[in-house]
């Protein structure tokens, strides 16, 4: 029998607020425990909550920006349930009123534009952190993330790979950046994914018992997660077994999920209106003033990439997954550079000297400007695309102009063609066995003599002047 999967993620996205969601405690990561706390985030009797206004108009920016509704009334509610980082003992969340709901993410699949459907768009505080280290028997807890501002992000279940969640993963993460609601930092936190999965024969329309999958991090941890669970659930209907409503977690160091906890259901919660917090009022007003502070999004940013630049689909989306690095580039564009040549050195010697590096376009040496004045020592004949190479490189280790580089390194092309064809003569004349082979019709030793004439030149020579000297005098012997 052939199965399918039927996927649905709840994305966590923390919002890029200074302070918290109903304190003025920071929101800094990487701070010693407990030290960003006060008596609301940590649930102290007579305490109350006041709700951070920033955190709202993210919340409502994101519904914008993925086409959902904005509730003209919303509330919160208190989510019971007893953990040790909780020190509410609940969690002030939203339920049957979100602040957003419906909306859509367009994902790109092997050969068509698949839209994946969104429940809705609510806002929460995050936990507190537990801390399990090494032999000690005691579990320590960091109360520093409890009450940071979260924005939960429910999809429909309308994902059938784990290939195509990671894909909307990727999508929201760069649709967050764009709107700098979220940093998406995984590795921090940041934005953190559960997933509820589960799997039917192909073609039947009611959904298998589901399985949720709680707190990835990484968008390969996704991918490998579904996949073993996936797999798992196909092997247990086809062994005549029954799939068991629970949480489970992923374990990275084995590529394997198991079981948590049982599922729990809306019930066990014990959700009541919030009695701290007043309900959400929205006009359109201030939708909007939202509405006119919205950024050119990743989809609409990639059309004019390609529309007005001319640029190939595989060029315009890998600009246009960084906001910064997309910025980037059209500042060169402006500059003055060919926006094809700047892309290509973009995709190809920026991008691989950042990761060789472990930076990021906010920490690149090389200005755009610096990149345009190099291609134009290209364009002039100043310097050959080889020696840019050099040139570039020395750019991204000194921040230093190219003319800079090619004037202290002596790198300046030689397009003085009596020098060049001086050095051509004595290639040829130094290899008559493979001139003789050459003319007997083996085309493929040019590059052997062009080659030659460029490593005596140490790449200096203009490469089509060697290439037009070198078939005048290879006809001639």
């Amino acid at each position: 029998m052939q199965y399918e999967a039927v996927i649905g993620l709840e994305v966590h996205a923390q919002l890029s607020t200074d302070t918290k969601i109903f304190c003025s405690c920071s929101t800094q990561f990487g701070a010693e425990p407990n030290t960003h706390t006060c008596p609301v985030c940590t649930g102290m009797p007579g305490s109350l909550p006041v709700l951070n206004a920033k955190a709202l108009q993210y919340a409502i920016k994101t519904g914008l920006a993925v086409n959902a509704s904005i509730a003209p009334y919303s509330r919160f509610a208190r989510k019971n349930y007893f953990y040790p980082d909780l020190p509410k003992n609940y969690q002030i969340s939203q339920y049957e009123l979100p602040i957003c709901e419906g909306g859509f993410i367009e994902i790109k699949t092997d050969d068509s534009v698949k839209r994946i459907n969104l429940t809705r768009i609510h806002l929460e505080e995050d936990a507190g952190k537990n801390i399990h280290e090494g032999s000690s028997p005691y579990s320590l807890v960091d109360f520093n993330r409890t009450g940071v501002p979260l924005m939960e992000i429910v999809s429909e279940p309308d994902i059938r790979t784990p290939r195509e969640a990671s894909a909307y993963m990727r999508k929201l993460r760069d649709i967050l950046r764009y709107l700098e609601v979220c940093d998406g930092n995984m590795e921090q936190g940041s934005l953190r994914c559960d997933a509820n999965v589960s799997v039917r024969p192909s073609g039947q329309k009611e959904f298998g018992v589901k399985v949720e999958l709680k707190n990835m991090n990484s968008f390969r941890f996704v991918e490998k997660a579904l996949e073993y669970e996936i797999g798992r659930q196909i092997k247990l209907l086809e062994e005549g077994g029954t799939i068991r409503q629970e949480t489970r977690l992923f374990d990275a160091s084995t590529g394997t999920t198991h079981s948590m906890r049982s599922k729990e259901q809306a019930h066990d919660y014990r959700y009541f209106p919030d009695p701290d917090l007043t309900p959400i009022i929205t006009n359109q007003e201030m939708i909007s003033e939202i509405q006119r502070q919205m950024p050119e999004l990743p989809d609409a940013k990639y059309k004019r990439f390609i529309d007005l630049y001319g640029l190939p689909a595989l060029d315009a989306e890998m600009l246009v997954e960084d906001k910064r690095l997309a910025e980037w580039y059209e500042e060169a564009v402006r500059a003055g550079g060919n926006p094809k040549a700047i892309s290509n050195w973009i995709m190809g010697d920026l991008m691989r000297l950042l990761k060789e590096d472990n930076k990021t376009i906010d920490d690149c040496p090389i200005k755009p400007l610096h990149l345009v004045k190099m291609l134009s020592l290209i364009e002039r004949g100043t310097i050959s695309g080889k020696i840019a190479k050099t040139v570039f490189q020395e750019m991204f280790k000194t921040a230093k102009d190219a003319e800079v580089i090619v004037r202290e390194k002596g790198l300046v092309q030689i397009s003085d063609s009596s020098e060049i064809e001086k050095t051509v003569d004595e290639i040829v004349a130094a290899n008559p066995k493979e001139v003789e082979r050459y003319i007997k019709g083996e085309d493929k030793l040019f590059g052997f003599f062009a080659g030659q004439v460029m490593k005596a030149t140490k790449g200096k020579a203009n490469p089509q002047m060697v290439n037009e000297l070198l078939k005048k005098k290879l006809i001639r012997s």
